[in-house]
């Protein structure tokens, strides 16, 4: 059995909704303009779809230069996407981040959005997160860096893992509901538990720990709703709970980097 990659997305807004790719190319904080930006609170506190569902159906699309944002019943918004301008202290999860503050039409777009005050902030090259900041050394080495992602730089799931879970559900999910960057087939079911090193295509990982899972799998992306039986999470509860937590995939962390290509052989290195 050949393990390959059969799907890359991103995720240019912090739980925003996804953007799936044929190629990607990897840098040391993740794929390439994977979580960049993020949405504050009024005193600074980083938000997530966790509390408001509504935020993963913000579509945004990025490059170097700017940002466009699209929602329902909300005009496009485009913004500069700049390394100018104030800074805000925040933090993901208790680890200090200083990203730029947007201008204040995004400001009042994702306000009058989100239907409360709320700000936009972008992770440019001098916006450093280190990795350590949050697992005091447990994990990584000192110079990894992270996007305003929750904890890692990338976060892989395997195809037979989402089968498996959805040979227990009344109702399927999609993959998309665990919010992975790379999707891997033609592997057993959680596999990629075992695994301590990769190689996919040009690009080598270290495999760091297994993603444990809260409350945000249980929001349809497509709706903007939690679900109402609180799935996928409560099944997963009943034979994927560990010490830590419930887990489903494995965060990575890139030691060779490259461009992923969908089609791409997964080696398992270690």
């Amino acid at each position: 059995m050949i393990a390959t990659l059969s799907a890359l997305h991103i995720f240019p807004l912090k739980s925003g909704a996804p953007l799936s790719l044929t190629q990607a190319p990897v840098q040391s904080r993740g794929l390439m303009h994977d979580r960049r930006w993020m949405v504050i609170d009024s005193a600074g506190k980083f938000v997530t779809g966790r509390q408001l569902p509504r935020t993963t159906l913000i579509r945004a699309q990025s490059d170097d230069a700017s940002l466009q944002l699209d929602a329902p019943g909300m005009p496009t918004l485009r913004i500069a996407a700049t390394s100018e301008g104030a800074r805000v202290a925040t933090a993901v999860w208790g680890a200090a981040v200083s990203p730029l503050l947007a201008g204040d039409d995004a400001h009042a777009w994702i306000s009058d959005y989100l239907r409360a005050p709320y700000r936009l902030v972008y992770m440019d090259d001098a916006c450093a997160r280190p990795l350590k900041a949050k697992y005091d050394g447990k994990y990584g080495r000192d110079s990894d860096q992270v996007s305003f992602a929750d904890g890692f730089p990338l976060l892989l799931t395997s195809q037979a893992a989402l089968d498996l879970l959805n040979s227990k559900l009344a109702r399927s999910v999609p993959m998309l509901r665990f919010r992975p960057n790379l999707v891997v087939a033609g592997t057993t079911p959680h596999a990629e538990d075992e695994w301590k090193r990769i190689r996919v295509g040009e690009c080598e990982f270290e495999v760091a720990k297994p993603c444990t899972r809260c409350v945000f799998t249980t929001v349809d992306f497509e709706r903007g709703e939690r679900d109402p039986n609180g799935e996928p999470l409560r099944t997963l509860i009943t034979y994927r709970r560990t010490p830590e937590g419930v887990s489903f995939g494995q965060n990575l962390i890139p030691r060779k980097l490259g461009t992923l290509r969908v089609g791409d052989n997964v080696e398992i290195l270690a």
